[in-house]
């Protein structure tokens, strides 16, 4: 009989309309890297969650090394060497780097807080594993990549030896995932035990020994990565057979309805510029893209085009029409739809339902409000129509709270909302971050077929994957200037990461074509 570190036997979590994980079992070896795969609200992270303790399954138990425990809170988990790494990181953003990985450990000399002992620890432990970060830094001042590496630090100094990692590589850029995969394969190659939860099939297949699939709460299976594919797996974890390849047609594109002139973003920090003197256009029935390693400016130019930030200078004009210093509303009245990088921060309420989410930026218009008053019977069946459309899936359909659903699902909500208001110009920033590749297959059909449609599409995404397959034109920003503009179908992966990576740059042309 093989001996495993871990055993989730039988496993039952339920919650008000939905079975989360219905009769679930998983077994982990020692020094393994297990990965845990599944469409969007698969009932993967409510799993971990469960390991983790912070959630009590109603059936089912935990071995640990073939004995029984009971994980009531993540300090029996802890205790239990048990730690995890959560898809939205569990950091206060004022503390301390060094404050945040000692938070509910601190230690202790003759009744005071003994830091020192705590600094020299966490400076060994990133030594160690190459995990550079600054113990002095505030949460809020550092990379998401930076993060990472504090939450990893949290588990390393707990001397946590079966570390649950839950969707890792979302927020990361390709460098950082290369290094994130190379800091797993170490810590399995030391003995410790990782259960991987990813979407990603081509990490999945770097990375992982072993691979569990969950559908719709249900155990699938568990397969050999060495003896598997892309293809089995995706068709396991959707149950049919997945495009990988984008269908689209050669791009006609007519007037410009996007105009980006020499627009300039100041630095949240600091007095260097996030973003100088860049311009490009946007026209109806194409898809640009702005790539580039992440930090590089692309954010902020799109959310000074959004109205997330202000613009410092230059112009943004949407279908002729100024809207630089606009506000928000009036941009999305005036055409612009926009899936913001952050879900959490910028897409949704989340303390509010799914349905009233769904009507954020129309509430006020006819179908939804009667003399000043909202019409609960629309808003319900308008919801009820994007959630069979766009296959949102959540316990109490348009009454479930935002907050409550899986990442994924938010996403595809917020990617509803926006693709069926009214809208001349698309602006999808990161739009396919935490789906399954059963949901980026729509979700790149839905971008393509507004691209036909008419629609001008503006994308930043940070999948180059997606960046070369998607596209129509690629334009390249490093150090927050655009070093170069590129037909995807003439420029290999190779070349368009010389240009991300500051290597190359393109002569500056000297003023944005107009019609």
């Amino acid at each position: 009989m093989e001996n495993y570190v871990i055993e989730m036997l039988n496993i039952t979590k339920e919650f008000p309309g939905i079975i989360a994980n219905d009769n679930i079992t998983l077994q982990l070896r020692k020094g393994e890297i297990h990965a845990l795969l599944g469409e969007n609200g698969a009932g993967k992270s409510t799993l971990m969650s469960v390991l983790f303790g912070l959630y009590q399954p109603e059936h089912g138990e935990i071995k640990k090394n073939g004995q029984v425990v009971n994980i009531k809170n993540p300090n029996d988990a802890n205790a239990l060497g048990i730690g995890m790494v959560h898809q939205h990181f569990k950091l206060v953003e004022v503390f301390t780097v060094l404050e945040n990985i000692i938070l509910g450990v601190e230690p202790h000399r003759h009744g005071f807080l003994n830091k020192d002992a705590a600094r020299k620890k966490i400076v060994e432990l990133s030594e160690q594993y190459q995990l550079k970060v600054d113990p002095d830094a505030l949460i809020e001042k550092i990379s998401v990549g930076q993060q990472q590496r504090v939450e990893i630090l949290k588990m390393l100094y707990r001397d946590n030896d079966i570390l649950i990692f839950d969707e890792p590589t979302a927020v990361l850029t390709p460098q950082e995932i290369d290094e994130l995969m190379e800091i797993m394969r170490d810590f399995a190659k030391e003995g410790k035990s990782i259960l991987f939860i990813s979407h990603k099939l081509n990490e999945i297949l770097s990375v992982a020994n072993r691979c569990t699939v969950l559908r719709k709460g249900k155990y699938i299976g568990t397969v050999d990565v060495k003896n598997t594919d892309k293809e089995k797996l995706s068709k396991m974890m959707v149950g049919r057979d997945v495009n990988f390849n984008i269908d689209k047609e050669v791009s006609k594109p007519k007037e410009v309805v996007l105009s980006v002139n020499h627009l300039t973003v100041n630095a949240q920090t600091g007095t260097k510029k996030a973003a100088s003197d860049v311009s490009f256009n946007v026209r109806r029935g194409e898809i640009l893209c702005i790539a580039g390693i992440e930090g590089n400016g692309q954010s902020e130019v799109v959310s000074a085009i959004t109205g997330l930030t202000k613009a410092h200078g230059g112009t943004i004009l949407l279908n002729n029409q100024d809207i630089t210093h606009e506000k928000i509303r009036n941009r999305s009245i005036a055409g612009l739809s926009h899936i913001p990088e952050d879900r959490h921060k910028y897409g949704l309420v989340l303390d509010f339902t799914l349905e009233n989410n769904f009507i954020l930026q129309r509430y006020w218009q006819p179908r939804f409000n009667k003399h000043g008053f909202l019409s609960a019977k629309n808003i319900r069946s308008y919801a009820e129509e994007l959630i069979e459309k766009y296959d949102v899936r959540s316990g109490r359909g348009p009454l479930s709270m935002s907050r409550s659903m899986s990442g994924g699902n938010q996403q595809k909500a917020i990617i509803a909302r926006e693709l069926e208001k009214e809208y001349d110009l698309l602006i999808s920033a990161q739009p396919t971050r935490g789906l399954d590749v059963g949901a980026i297959e729509y979700v790149h059909k839905q971008i393509v077929a507004a691209r036909d449609k008419g629609k001008a599409v503006l994308l930043m995404s940070l999948e180059l994957d997606e960046v070369m397959s998607l596209s129509d034109r690629v334009i390249v920003m490093y150090e927050g200037e655009i070093v170069g503009e590129f037909d995807p179908s003439k420029i290999s992966v190779e070349e368009l990461g010389l240009y991300m990576s500051g290597a190359k740059k393109q002569a500056r042309k000297e003023e944005v074509h107009e019609d």
